[in-house]
């Protein structure tokens, strides 16, 4: 795709890199076929392609309206146009160029700013688990809206307390240890069982997707270099793994190297820690092996139906790990017959933001994993778990739960 840069971004660390990935889109339009938007909404602005116009036209000096901007709101950034992509167009990157060039220019109405800014300062703050175990007490009082934020309140279970000589550094996150505090803890326990000891930074915290992706980029890196400073002196005493179980974080740290590329101070020790970031799927190989004589699937086991979230099968390109490694430990493992590859609508705070859009996502995307009476709904990000179980009774846990609970049982 030709561009001709407007002069205000020719010599823009954004225009330029913009303009190198528009280059490389040649207008087939498969990305259509596999976007969500477009396939509940049918409008070309809605898709990919159309999305890459309307940011071409703002990088060539055409003046965004609200409507460029709501169409750019609406892209669940879900990254599965780039896994359908046969041109290897980086839309994920062009569109956080993309919406920070047209928030630049398009003021947005008083209620909408707010709700950004009180998800982009609230979620990441001190103030969010102490705001949650409220929610949680009164729970049953809350509308349904509100309700569908709050988990029910689950035991985390207990941290081991054993040392071993391989440490893996692990993000705690922002919002799941509140939400949901036992997936930290079983995978602490998990990596105990097969000879690891998880280590966390206590000054790491979010890690700067929610600003980032909220479009204030400065507050996402800010949290980043953060984390890379409460990290460094672990990767300086020989730590060499650090191990996400949220597939979003993941998606988001093994992205620094890119993000703070330009930064002097930060993008060599960004990249290595990018380098060094695994989402916990990736060490199923070796804990397989390690775990097998602690495994227990017998008949009270349920058998699991995995939905894997956009950050992890389009985000990180990791496809088909969780389903293998669990099946080799002994669980029985499906995935969705149909549009496995689509969205379930969280998409960080998108369910948020875009409700309407959201809850059809997810309902949609329930009808496909269908869970029968004996099976648990598993998958890899806080986010996609807390928002599919808004919407159905089966229990929808995170895998290493699962594994974990198959190790107690096993003694």
């Amino acid at each position: 795709m030709q561009t001709h840069l407007a002069p205000e971004y020719q010599n823009t660390a954004d225009g330029q890199a913009a303009e190198a990935i528009l280059r490389k889109c040649v207008h087939c339009g498969f990305c259509t076929a596999t976007c969500p938007t477009y396939q509940l909404l049918g409008d070309e602005l809605d898709g990919p392609r159309g999305r890459i116009y309307l940011m071409k036209q703002v990088l060539e000096g055409q003046e965004p309206t609200r409507a460029t901007q709501l169409h750019l709101d609406r892209c669940l950034t879900c990254r599965n146009c780039e896994s359908t992509c046969p041109s290897g167009v980086d839309y994920g990157h062009l569109v956080d160029i993309g919406r920070k060039l047209v928030d630049a220019k398009v003021p947005r109405p008083a209620g909408e700013k707010a709700l950004r800014w009180a998800l982009k300062e609230g979620l990441p703050s001190p103030l969010f688990a102490p705001a949650m175990k409220l929610g949680q007490l009164v729970r049953p009082l809350l509308p349904q809206a509100l309700k569908n934020k709050v988990p029910v309140p689950h035991e985390a279970g207990a941290w081991p307390t054993r040392t071993h000589a391989r440490k893996a550094l692990m993000l705690a996150g922002c919002v799941q240890p509140a939400m949901s505090p036992n997936i930290n803890n079983a995978t602490a326990r998990v990596l105990d069982a097969a000879g690891i000891q998880a280590v966390v930074a206590p000054a790491a915290g979010c890690c700067g997707a929610v600003k980032f992706h909220l479009n204030d980029q400065d507050g996402g890196k800010a949290h980043m270099r953060a984390n890379i400073d409460a990290w460094w002196p672990y990767v300086e005493q020989g730590v060499d793994t650090l191990v996400m179980n949220a597939s979003g974080c993941g998606a988001t740290v093994k992205d620094y190297g890119h993000i703070l590329r330009d930064d002097p101070a930060y993008a060599d020790k960004a990249a290595t820690i990018s380098a060094l970031t695994k989402d916990l799927s990736e060490l199923l190989p070796e804990l397989v092996p390690a775990l097998k004589a602690w495994v227990r699937v017998d008949a009270a086991t349920p058998a699991l139906v995995f939905h894997p979230p956009c950050t992890l099968q389009h985000g990180q390109k990791l496809k088909g790990g969780v389903e293998a490694h669990m099946s080799a430990l002994g669980f029985a493992v499906r995935v969705a017959a149909n549009e496995s590859h689509l969205c379930c609508g969280s998409a960080g705070t998108y369910s948020v933001l875009n409700p309407e859009i959201s809850y059809q996502l997810r309902d949609r995307k329930l009808g496909h994993l269908a869970p029968a009476g004996n099976e648990v709904i598993i998958s890899a990000n806080i986010g996609c778990i807390s928002h599919l179980q808004s919407g159905t009774e089966t229990a929808v846990r995170h895998w290493v739960e699962v594994l974990d609970a198959a190790l107690t049982a096993g003694g």
